[in-house]
């Protein structure tokens, strides 16, 4: 990271989540869209490891690369769905240590699973001519799709660095030649123009209206199970959409 960080076509940003769910920090998207206008042609967003529900990255990215490693137990991340279903490539890093290989498969395996045609060269005993035309009919109906490759790499050396950008590049190519690309930019900035609205409006009800001062008022009544805070939360929508200002709470 230092060395790439003094060539002087590369800016490295940290950014730290502040409490951010999701894996990226809040304003991930608007500093990305700092370097775009920059003039910078590859933004890659690293987050701080994702897990089942820390999935906001496959909504900001345009292609979104999951990377593992052998000996630390993410064969066990096969198993989960969330995880596994985000990306468009694998990344099988550290290759040149023992069980690579062995994860490298799993991935595949599951992948395969996941399309449905993991199975596919195994010929049944049963009616093998149907499974034939079967076989035509599957290739047919994923023929546009994309199928996620699983690379190796080895970081230290730049092993398989070259295979994974042009991996990259065949991907863009492939969303922008299929339409998805436009569709994705007009769904995330829909997504963000919610989120946007969303903050505003939370940081609207805390600070200009008397939510704050009602919750400190009700909270003896929750305590003592009088109240819950599904009944304050109602009251508190309920003054704000009457209108209900800053003022003594009764």
């Amino acid at each position: 990271m230092e060395s790439v960080s003094l060539d002087p076509g590369v800016f490295i940003r940290s950014m730290a989540t502040r409490g951010a769910q999701g894996g990226l920090a809040t304003t991930t998207e608007e500093v990305a869209d700092v370097l775009e206008a920059f003039g910078f042609d590859r933004i890659l967003i690293e987050t701080v490891g994702v897990g089942q529900t820390e999935l906001d990255v496959a909504a900001t990215a345009e292609t979104t690369v999951l990377v593992l490693v052998p000996e630390s137990g993410d064969g066990i991340q096969t198993l989960k769905a969330g995880v596994m279903e985000i990306a468009e490539l694998y990344v099988i890093n550290k290759s040149d240590r023992p069980g690579a290989d062995k994860l490298k498969q799993e991935v595949e395996v599951m992948l395969a699973i996941r399309r449905g045609n993991a199975f596919a060269h195994i010929t049944p005993h049963h009616n093998p001519r149907a499974a034939k035309g079967g076989e035509g009919r599957r290739k047919t109906a994923t023929r546009e799709d994309w199928e996620p490759p699983v690379l190796m790499t080895v970081a230290s050396t730049g092993d398989g660095v070259a295979e994974l950008v042009a991996a990259l590049d065949r991907h863009h190519e492939y969303l922008a030649g299929s339409g998805k690309l436009a569709e994705r930019r007009k769904r995330r900035l829909a997504a963000r123009t919610r989120a946007v609205v969303n903050r505003a409006i939370r940081q609207w009800v805390w600070d200009e209206t008397r939510a704050e001062e009602l919750v400190a008022r009700r909270l003896d009544e929750v305590a003592a199970g009088n109240r819950s805070p599904y009944d304050v939360a109602a009251e508190i929508l309920d003054q704000v959409r009457n209108g209900g200002g800053r003022g003594p709470a009764t």
